[in-house]
């Protein structure tokens, strides 16, 4: 089996601006740790506080710098259906293995308008994976309609991050087709892969990508004893990565490892100082910093 890790990258600000130095920085330190690939552009990424022309930017530095030695799946997902059709063709343009879409969140569309969204998402042609996410989008996408999506051409996968582990052993009866799974939890990896999933879509493989990685690997050889033992190393990190709303918490220890300042975009905004003391703790527990 596969199980890939996927870091969601964050995008590095320095006085307000993209800070490509540190982007440059934080995809190398990605490269050196293992990961399959890397996530530009997605919630972690502050994709909704991103002009076109920053989103743009992200994904085009990231296919350079990664430059074929990882792969790279951008966000691209909207609650516009034009908009998110005219990112992804972008991320094609410049050289995106596949785009991340997540369900269009606000508008609350029926599952016939969540499925013509995909459709037209598809006529793209690029892979395309599916983000389910209701805790961020509202919409909980149902697994009739995500079998329904799974149909379409360059539908390749899904994202899931509802921490259902019961939905994976559904949707594999579900969808009739070459389908990679993956957590959008970094909690649930290790159960998600042991229910059939092909790896992680992590946050904290932005700070510690080697142990994701690694964790990622032992599943794949199913070795699960080494892989529940670098969970349980784990676990306490990946609390604190979402102590407060993400990524205000994974920047702030990027920044402590010099990988990138912690600077967010308002209406984010440092961390508090109980939060910091909870994230510099684990981190020393874990040797990061």
């Amino acid at each position: 089996m596969t199980a890939e890790t996927y870091t969601a990258i964050v995008t590095p600000f320095k006085n307000n601006k993209v800070d490509e130095q540190s982007l440059e920085k934080m995809v190398e330190f990605q490269i050196k740790g293992g990961v399959s690939g890397i996530v530009p552009c997605g919630t972690t990424g502050e994709s909704p506080t991103l002009s076109h022309d920053e989103h743009n930017l992200v994904i085009e530095l990231c296919v350079k710098i990664a430059n074929g030695r990882i792969k790279v799946m951008a966000g691209t997902g909207s609650n516009s259906t034009d908009e998110a059709v005219m990112m992804t063709n972008y991320a094609k343009k410049v050289g995106a293995n596949s785009c991340l879409i997540v369900a269009p969140y606000y508008n609350k569309p029926t599952p016939e308008g969540i499925y013509q969204h995909y459709k037209a998402l598809d006529k793209c042609g690029i892979p395309l994976f599916i983000y389910n996410v209701p805790g961020r989008s509202v919409i909980n996408i149902s697994d009739e309609n995500l079998a329904r999506i799974a149909t379409l051409e360059n539908v390749a996968g899904i994202k899931d991050a509802t921490g259902d582990l019961a939905r994976i052993a559904t949707l594999r009866l579900l969808i009739n087709k070459k389908f990679s799974y993956l957590s959008g939890e970094d909690v649930t990896a290790v159960g998600y892969n042991a229910m059939g999933g092909n790896g992680v879509i992590s946050v904290t493989s932005n700070i510690a990508p080697k142990m994701v990685s690694d964790l990622q690997k032992a599943t794949a050889k199913g070795d699960y004893k080494t892989a529940l033992e670098i969970q349980d190393t784990l676990t306490s990190l990946h609390d604190v990565m979402f102590c407060e709303t993400n990524p205000i918490p994974v920047k702030y220890a990027a920044s402590l490892m010099g990988l990138c300042s912690a600077e967010t975009r308002l209406p984010l905004v440092t961390p508090s100082t109980s939060a910091k003391e909870k994230i510099e703790r684990e981190m020393k527990k874990l040797g990061l910093i």
